[in-house]
């Protein structure tokens, strides 16, 4: 299948998904390389479609996407803290987008996560301990922005509040 066609098809499954698609997934259907599908993707992204590349694969933005309250917070703690971090956030609501730090080489390194179920909190720390892989909080003694989406500004102060009382809400 040639780009033009690989890439309408892209398209149309990620109309069409509930869950995020990989990239592995995209190569074995297409029987291309999994770099071929990074490239056609950043291609799509490049012409201005709204595709969100998150550790499980990919999600086309939504009307869903641009609704609620979005605001920023400021977190420090251990990445034993990590999943009592997510679990709060998303128990109460909340949706983390991303996790973003400031690196002294590169400024601001941004990870997308959009994780909004208990569910995905439990397959990303299981994902993160399995492949042994280090937090972008670790680059920075623990200190990270988390992008939120929540219903309203009362479920951001919510999310807020339990944090400050967790000890994870970063406070000079």
């Amino acid at each position: 299948m040639e780009g033009i066609k690989r890439r309408e098809a892209i398209l149309l499954e990620l109309e069409s998904a509930d869950k995020p698609m990989s990239a592995s997934r995209f190569a074995k259907e297409f029987k291309v390389s999994r770099q071929i599908i990074v490239g056609d993707v950043a291609l799509l992204r490049a012409a201005g479609y709204g595709i969100i590349a998150t550790a499980r694969g990919y999600l086309l933005e939504s009307e869903k996407d641009k609704q609620g309250v979005t605001r920023k917070i400021a977190c420090q703690h251990t990445p034993e803290q990590t999943e009592d971090e997510l679990l709060t956030i998303v128990s109460l609501g909340g949706e983390v987008l991303d996790v973003v730090v400031e690196h002294p080489i590169y400024g601001e390194l941004t990870g997308g996560l959009h994780i909004h179920t208990e569910k995905e909190v439990t397959e990303f720390i299981k994902s993160y301990k399995k492949n042994s892989a280090s937090l972008l909080s670790e680059l920075t003694s623990g200190i990270h922005l988390h992008t939120i989406r929540c219903e309203d500004e009362e479920a951001h102060n919510h999310i807020k509040k339990a944090l400050a009382q967790k000890g994870i809400l970063y406070k000079e």
